[in-house]
């Protein structure tokens, strides 16, 4: 073991690295979420991720040599930073019992079994973060060390206890943690993007066991005499990055997925729409203007009201029983009862459109037929012109039907 004070200053960048790239990405994940927390603050699951996410920063950003470094010399006390980082690290393990605790039951949960299991981890988290510091207060520590401080110190009274304290308070909030999020995942109905939400943050808190497992091993290597620091110092931070790295990826996963899929649907859904939007717009020559700033949700409200619009006046000039024949055609054809009816709407349409173009007023006795049903199919409609040659035979097939109707009653 070296008996430098500092560890060199290159050696510190190299390890720093482990400690700022989770950071980024915990950060990411607070930024993506920090709008929907202060818009519903009122939410005690958005305040229990957000305050997850924010101790999950702050215990990367403390525990990074170089930060441990310039709060020793801040306050002038060697090792200041020892309790003060297992401090945020217990508070953080608190905050992912509460917050599973609230995720799992639901934030309405009021009941007497919730309620005294959350008091129960905050007193006992709360017990914990003062013992450390009593603890830190009782030790003799003046020796500084950035890196290797849990291993240093392992045979130290009061230094040890505060230690071994630690990290059995973190290793028991991540085996429970674990252990509920294992059982949550198993459970039937969860939508797919939380599925895998939870199994990302169940591996993040597995990493976090294996982490207390090397450094509880180096510790108690120290107490045998024997020297396997490199677990705690080289291998134990860069399992803590990844398991962070898979928390906050956990946490974003759910939120983002569903953004993207819905954000996917509606997009879809005004793409499913074009071809009877064309169709409408050469038929009045106009269309909706196109706005640079709108949102995707806003495009296809103003394609589906310009579509309504438009199919109102339009409906004078359908023929019903064109419709009808059509509907019939398109079930001789072998087309499903759903489809049938969207290439009937489409004839019609289609056919209203050529009839507006040579009479644009129809006569006063013309009755329209219900639009209600063709006002709520217009997704199908569309789709079904995109089948140019399934509405053709659908046409020739109507067409020839009242002649065959004819020839049979002949």
């Amino acid at each position: 073991m070296s008996g430098t004070v500092l560890a060199d200053p290159a050696s510190l960048r190299d390890f720093s690295i482990s400690f700022w790239i989770p950071t980024a990405v915990l950060a990411a994940a607070l930024v993506i979420k920090l709008p929907t927390i202060v818009r519903l603050w009122r939410d005690p699951l958005l305040r229990a991720v957000g305050g997850l996410l924010l101790l999950a920063c702050g215990v990367f950003v403390f525990c990074s040599p170089s930060t441990i470094a310039r709060v020793n010399r801040l306050t002038g006390v060697p090792n200041i930073s020892a309790p003060w980082c297992y401090s945020l690290l217990t508070a953080f393990c608190g905050s992912c019992l509460l917050l599973i605790i609230t995720w799992r039951n639901g934030p309405a949960d009021r009941s007497a079994v919730t309620r005294r299991a959350r008091r129960r981890v905050v007193s006992v988290y709360c017990g914990v973060i003062v013992l450390l510091w009593v603890l830190f207060l009782l030790a003799d520590v003046p020796v500084e060390r950035l890196r290797d401080l849990d291993t240093y110190y392992a045979n130290t009274p009061f230094m040890r206890e505060e230690i071994l304290l630690y990290l059995c308070a973190h290793a028991v909030a991540c085996l429970i943690t674990s252990r509920l999020l294992w059982n949550w995942v198993r459970a039937e109905g969860l939508d797919a993007w939380l599925r895998w939400g939870l199994k990302l943050l169940g591996a993040g808190y597995v990493l976090n066991l294996i982490f207390d497992a090397t450094k509880l091993v180096a510790v108690a290597a120290r107490w045998l005499g024997r020297d396997l620091d490199w677990l705690s110092t080289d291998l134990a931070p860069p399992i803590a990055a990844m398991s962070a790295i898979l928390i906050a990826v956990g946490f974003i996963l759910p939120h983002a997925g569903q953004y993207a899929r819905d954000r996917w649907r509606v997009r879809l859904a005004h793409r499913e729409l074009r071809p009877l939007y064309l169709l409408l717009r050469s038929a009045t020559g106009e269309g909706v203007p196109f706005v640079l700033r709108a949102t995707p949700e806003l495009r296809l409200t103003r394609r589906e009201t310009f579509i309504r619009d438009v199919l109102l006046p339009l409906a004078r000039h359908i023929d019903p029983a064109l419709g009808a024949r059509s509907y019939a055609a398109g079930l001789a054809l072998g087309h499903p009862p759903e489809r049938a009816r969207a290439l009937a709407a489409a004839v019609g349409i289609l056919d209203a459109v050529e009839t507006k173009a040579r009479t644009p007023e129809p006569a006063a006795a013309a009755s329209g037929p219900d639009t209600t049903s063709l006002l709520q199919e217009i997704g199908a409609v569309s789709r079904a012109l995109r089948s140019p040659e399934d509405i053709e035979a659908v046409r020739v097939r109507a067409a020839a039907e009242p002649a065959e109707s004819v020839a049979v009653h002949e």
